[in-house]
């Protein structure tokens, strides 16, 4: 999209871009109308300690009072009592400089971010199994070309309404559309056969689609013999999976099963996508590995035309994982705890090695822990929202009251600004610079149209000072965080980003911290270079030039990747990985006393925790309040009527609501969307249990029981 001021104010007007050919969803063409909200943040806000209350304050006094609590705190608790929580929405150079600030200006290991609760199970699984993680291995455009193209827990229709003009000419060109979702979603609806499975069973369906694609012959046994290993152990483990016990557990027919193997084992070109309803479960790792695994069988990775992909969830769902704001991760997709990776992005950032923290715990983990007798006493939050986001929620919220200090960079007071102790209002898409990462693996340039109102700052600006003073409240005596020289510069030189030694101690942090988002990019190339997701041959000019810049992309004279595997995968033989995954149950199976399962996920016209969205009237006329879709004859046994108003029961909360009754739902599910906060917070009711792998809660399946309330 492209965006045009005037005296009318600021509109949306589309661009014809390779991805979405100039369309948006209704969210898009109405993102303008936050940038004037009335609700926006303006002002800084510190609470009052005498009255409790949320009051304005200078920039001076709210950053004081954060880098005096937070230094107080380290003092007395250490490093780690410190932490950071994230978000997939920042921009590339936020995500990296957030991840830097944490590491060096807090020297804390405690920092985790938001996209765990969204593609956590996906990246984990990509990773072992290719090892590297990018969303789509291929151009988006590929969709509209498959003959078969099989959705898994995806749902683009209301989650990412301009991808559907692939899958329509995908249709439109004679192929297939096969969509496994437990619900009939407006997607489900455009498919040629649609597979209904109980939540948490699609780890079955995979391994009895791989069953039968063995027993017909569909393998490409040349492929896994020339690209794969691990096969054997592979074919052992789905042995067990015959088509009828797959049915029996799952509920999908087995005919259904048997055509939709037969549409992936003879169509053309085939591509599996796997999104939030495969992950975001207690197996979810394993649940997508069997999707990979299917699609390695099948040999479709690093063919053209087909493969296999992960549709992400937020704004830059892909970078926001590859630049360090995750508990493990150093810039450029990098693991914390290798040394050859600590020792150069030590270098570019001007420390020693042995400076950096180890790895920290993820997501839920870390916010389970707030305010805990062993776990951090303050909190800083950079675009999320946990109150309304995270599982459990209820739970969470208590933890973050139980903080000594919690800081809130946002540009609405969210659920969670409203219970911090200070709040720093921020700058909007449209009032600031940058890259965000597509799904893709593209490089995009988001450009300023307008500087921010007079007193909101950029996260880059608020970091650069908060790092400033920190720097300048260390003990007399002590040595700053981070200004130990590095082994790793050349002879006669100064790392780069750092400052003369005779600088004063705020003066080296400003130096590190530089709050333009051109030079944190330039930086950031240089500390992902040789990782993963290397940027080093990506530049803002380049970006500009081409309509993005994909990655892996080392040297400027050099081409991108659009595509990767056509020779071999990113593991040290080439060789991509099979691993043998088997179903088990959800970590809360139904009972007498919580008969039903319970499910989540988006709408159309609300986005994520609603912060934004809920407050542009025509989204909150399309979709005003929370609502908990039940089945009919579900409905007619508990007594409810559509528009009743019902309360879910789980084991952890509870969630009111209107019911809406529809014959697109299984009759032993209900389904609630997760973006409303207070009495139909449908976090409330989900289940903290995660994967042992990626971190990832299990959202999308639980116990409950209905009753009108």
């Amino acid at each position: 999209m492209t965006l045009r001021e005037d005296d009318a104010g600021v509109s949306v007007l589309p661009r014809q871009f390779p991805t979405n050919r100039g369309g948006l969803c209704q969210k898009g063409w109405t993102s303008a109308e936050l940038l004037d909200h009335p609700d926006r943040l303006t002002t800084p806000l510190v609470r009052d300690p005498a009255s409790g209350e949320l009051r304005p304050a200078t920039w001076d006094a709210a950053l004081d009072r954060v880098a005096t609590g937070v230094r107080a705190i380290q003092d007395s608790s250490g490093r780690d009592a410190v932490a950071v929580f994230g978000g997939g929405g920042l921009t590339n150079e936020k995500a990296y400089a957030l991840g830097k600030f944490a590491r060096i200006a807090l020297r804390t290991r405690n920092i985790d971010y938001n996209g765990r609760f969204c593609m956590s199970s996906a990246a984990a699984a990509g990773m072992r199994a290719f090892g590297i993680d990018r969303g789509l291995p291929f151009p988006l455009a590929d969709l509209g070309r498959a003959d078969t193209l099989l959705l898994v827990g995806a749902n683009p229709a209301e989650t990412m309404p301009p991808l559907v003009r692939w899958l329509t000419e995908q249709r439109q060109g004679g192929g297939k559309l096969i969509v496994v979702d437990p619900r009939v979603t407006a997607t489900a609806r455009q498919a040629d056969l649609h597979l209904q499975p109980l939540p948490g069973t699609d780890l079955a369906v995979a391994n009895a689609l791989l069953h039968i694609a063995l027993t017909e012959g569909w393998v490409d046994q040349a492929y896994v013999a020339e690209r794969t290993t691990g096969f054997d152990a592979v074919r052992r483990s789905v042995a067990a999976w015959w088509p009828a016990r797959a049915e029996q557990l799952s509920g999908v027919p087995v005919a259904d099963l048997e055509a939709t193997a037969r549409a992936l084992g003879t169509g053309g070109r085939v591509i599996i996508l796997t999104a939030r309803g495969a992950e975001q479960h207690a197996k979810g790792v394993d649940t997508v590995t069997a999707y990979v695994n299917l699609a390695l069988a099948l040999g479709l990775p690093g063919r053209p035309g087909s493969g296999y992909g992960c549709l992400t969830g937020q704004g830059n769902g892909q970078g926001g994982r590859e630049h360090g704001q995750k508990a493990d991760q150093l810039p450029g997709y990098r693991k914390i705890d290798d040394p050859a990776a600590r020792e150069h992005v030590a270098g570019v950032w001007g420390v020693r090695a042995d400076e950096l923290p180890g790895p920290g715990v993820p997501a839920y983990q870390l916010l389970d822990s707030l305010g805990t007798a062993d776990g951090p006493r303050a909190l800083l939050v950079f675009g999320s929202n946990p109150v309304v986001s995270a599982p459990r929620a209820a739970r969470i919220e208590g933890r973050l009251r139980d903080l000594d200090l919690l800081v809130v960079a946002d540009l609405l007071l969210s659920e969670t600004a409203a219970l911090a102790d200070v709040v720093l209002p921020t700058a909007q898409w449209a009032e600031e610079d940058g890259t965000m990462t597509n799904l893709e693996g593209r490089v995009l340039r988001r450009r300023a149209l307008r500087p921010p109102p007079p007193d909101v700052r950029t996260d880059l600006a608020i970091l650069a000072d908060l790092a400033a003073r920190l720097a300048a409240a260390e003990a007399p005596g002590a040595e700053p965080a981070g200004t130990a020289p590095t082994s790793t510069a050349p002879a006669g030189t100064a790392p780069a980003g750092t400052a003369p030694a005779a600088a004063r101690p705020e003066a080296v942090a400003a130096a590190r911290f530089p709050a333009d988002p051109g030079t944190v990019f330039a930086e950031l190339r240089r500390a992902s270079a040789g990782g993963a997701a290397d940027y080093a041959g990506i530049s803002w000019q380049r970006i500009d030039a081409h309509d993005g810049v994909y990655w892996p992309c080392p040297t400027e004279e050099g081409p991108d990747t659009p595509r990767l595997f056509a020779d071999r995968f990113a593991t040290p033989d080439g060789r991509a990985r099979f691993h043998a995954v088997d179903h088990r149950p959800a970590a809360e199976e139904v009972c007498a006393t919580y008969p039903l399962h319970f499910t989540t996920g988006r709408v159309l016209a609300q986005y994520q925790s609603g912060t934004q969205t809920r407050r542009v009237p025509a989204l909150r006329r399309a979709a005003a309040e929370a609502f908990v879709e039940l089945h009919p004859d579900l409905a007619a046994r508990l007594g409810i009527d559509d528009g009743d108003p019902v309360r879910v029961t789980s084991r952890r909360g509870e969630l009111r609501a209107p019911a809406r009754l529809s014959a697109g739902i299984r009759p032993d599910t209900v389904f609630a969307p997760f973006h409303w906060p207070g009495a139909g917070r449908a976090n409330s009711v989900t289940n903290d249990a995660v994967d042992p792998i990626s971190g990832m809660p299990e959202f999308k399946i639980c116990a409950v029981r209905v009753e009108k309330a």
